[in-house]
């Protein structure tokens, strides 16, 4: 799946040749060299309401660009258009997956991207959190997110659902068939737990949810609308210390390895008790080495805390907060978390330790408990090593650089 990232929308929707220049160099250039390219994701849930309608106009005429443009290519049987969409295009007025219908101040534009869809035989697809539920709703039932039974399961008629993901997925399918569209097919584009940042985001939430996940994909048994294998992309690989904090600070930990290519923590892809993942070989790190705060260093000086905002804007703090893997430290092991992350982030640079004069470093490693202080990848880490450097930059950009793709088809 190769994703064009929201800000692109509006030129492919303007012309034709856009659209051409666009599929020649980022599809029928990889495919004519044998990259199994099945989707171009057009946008990356541009109908978020927060995006006060950006969007609105742009994504189905640019949609139209793309798979003109692919046709143009010969690629239009082989290379699908879609658009991966919030769960929130769809909705239950009454909470039973059965009353599915898509929201009514879209309705209009989504049946027409449905009907696209269905004539293009495209997948709609959809990315589906149960954290995010979770976390927006504070009466929200924990079990309910998982996968292992709820004590407050919904009753649909005859069905009886114990867990989110079956749910929210159903909705959606029952909307399709409310439509007229009962066959159009489902790709999860997105489900997944982060490990940080918030409360409820921990790597032993995030196991209990994907191996959960991942184990029920296994069973082949589908849910209850619509049996039968489920397709999805399991979000996200790693993590992405430089992506947009503004729906929360576990933005950044969505990965299922950190970022040095080290397990979170044990799961089997296969959704079974087999192997599980190993870790990135070949990753060279900076000298064991962090920037801490000065022990005479007083803590009510006005520098200091121009030292922790200056850091943090232009470095990751989102593991410090309440009930987050830092949330244990002290007010000086907060400042050192802070000084470190933006001194490795500068690749141990020494101006990028100094505070003015606050800081210092130490080759005794601060770590404790569940905090890690980070030491970051040498930039001279050749093409042999499996991991990257930290990942910059928001996934829209190219979704399949950070996607896992599950696929039980």
């Amino acid at each position: 799946m190769v994703g064009i990232p929201n800000d692109m929308l509006a030129g492919l929707a303007a012309g034709a040749k856009a659209a051409e220049d666009w599929v020649a160099k980022n599809v029928s250039k990889h495919v004519n060299h044998g990259v199994d390219i099945r989707y171009v994701a057009v946008g990356n849930e541009p109908f978020l309401q927060t995006f006060n309608g950006t969007y609105l106009n742009t994504t189905f005429p640019a949609m139209q660009s793309v798979q003109a443009a692919l046709v143009k290519a010969g690629l239009g049987g082989q290379v699908k258009v879609t658009v991966p969409l919030n769960a929130d295009v769809y909705q239950s007025p009454t909470g039973k997956p059965s009353d599915g219908d898509f929201r009514a101040d879209i309705h209009g534009l989504m049946l027409a991207i449905v009907q696209f869809l269905a004539a293009t035989g495209a997948p709609f697809v959809a990315n589906v959190y149960p954290f995010i539920s979770l976390h927006e709703d504070p009466n929200f039932p924990l079990d309910y997110a998982f996968f292992q039974g709820s004590t407050a399961p919904v009753a649909d008629g005859g069905v009886t659902y114990q867990n989110t993901f079956d749910a929210n997925h159903d909705t959606l399918v029952a909307a399709l068939r409310r439509n007229g569209y009962p066959n159009v097919s489902i790709v999860v584009g997105e489900v997944g737990w982060p490990t940080d940042g918030v409360t409820n985001a921990n790597p032993q939430y995030a196991r209990q949810f994907n191996q959960g996940f991942l184990s029920h994909i296994a069973s082949g048994q589908g849910t209850p609308l619509r049996p039968g294998p489920v397709d999805a992309y399991l979000f996200s690989l790693i993590d992405e210390d430089q992506k947009s904090i503004e729906p929360g600070n576990f933005e950044r930990h969505w990965g299922i390895f950190y970022y040095d290519g080290k397990p979170k923590y044990p799961l089997s892809l296969r959704g079974d008790n087999g192997s599980t993942l190993t870790p990135a070989r070949g990753v060279s790190y900076l000298d064991r080495r962090w920037c801490v705060l000065k022990p005479s260093a007083n803590l009510a000086d006005q520098k200091v805390g121009d030292g922790v905002s200056y850091a943090c804007g232009l470095a990751d703090c989102t593991s410090l907060g309440y009930k987050t893997s830092c949330g244990g430290l002290d007010a000086k092991g907060n400042v050192s978390y802070a000084f470190n992350s933006y001194y490795q982030t500068n690749d141990q640079d020494d101006r990028a330790c100094d505070f003015r004069g606050l800081a210092t470093t130490t080759t005794v490693d601060p770590s404790t408990g569940t905090c890690r202080f980070i030491i970051d990848i040498a930039p001279s880490s050749g093409a042999a090593a499996v991991a990257p450097r930290r990942v910059a930059g928001d996934v829209a950009t190219v979704l399949a650089a950070f996607l896992l793709l599950v696929s039980m088809l």
